[in-house]
């Protein structure tokens, strides 16, 4: 026998052991990848519904604030902005613009006792509350996916697998000031809190 006889099975054996694992961490990539995609249209979804809201809301407050023109104007712009952007970085930019026009929106509310009393405006209120928690939520499971998406591509041995498949870093959603983050919260039976 000779000693190229004697590997031929190691030499096979290692070979399939390499293209098993090669198969193992390319699967985990295109997983964690789809787990990204998936966790985006999460936040795509949320934000599609604070962008619907937004037209009731202005509507509502136009009834009552009728000279408030300019900052209903920058809500209108801001939601037709927010919609319109489809890079990551520009989508969280827009949207950080949108929440402060809502901001000021509500910041103008306190002015309208008969508003903040309106039924349609509480619902509406309620509503906005319930889907800026929702976006919270889909922003805190899409950043787990790309953090752990981010870690396959950066890691060795599976960055190896990356970097053939043409694999780069995925960013984060976020918004980096905490103030335009928070949700304008409106005490309908005093103060704003």
């Amino acid at each position: 026998m000779t000693i190229a006889a004697d590997l031929t099975p190691w030499l096979l054996g290692l070979g399939l052991f390499l293209a098993l694992g090669f198969a193992g961490l390319w699967n985990a990539l295109v997983r964690s990848g789809n787990k990204v995609q998936e966790a985006f249209s999460g936040i795509d979804v949320q934000l599609k519904r604070r962008h619907d809201l937004v037209p009731n809301l202005v509507r509502v407050v136009k009834a009552y604030a009728t000279h408030e023109r300019e900052a209903l104007e920058d809500v209108v712009e801001a939601r037709n902005a927010a919609q319109a952007a489809e890079a990551l970085p520009d989508r969280e930019a827009r949207e950080v613009g949108l929440q402060a026009s809502l901001g000021k929106l509500f910041a103008l509310v306190e002015a309208y006792p008969e508003l903040k009393a309106d039924g349609n405006f509480r619902k509406l209120h309620g509503d906005l509350v319930e889907i800026e928690d929702a976006l919270q939520y889909a922003r805190r499971y899409y950043n787990g996916a790309v953090r752990d998406y981010n870690n396959r591509v950066e890691a060795i041995p599976s960055s190896l697998v990356a970097g053939i498949a043409g694999r780069a870093v995925e960013p984060y959603f976020q918004i980096d000031d905490a103030a335009e983050s928070a949700v304008p919260r409106i005490d309908f039976d005093g103060d704003a809190a």
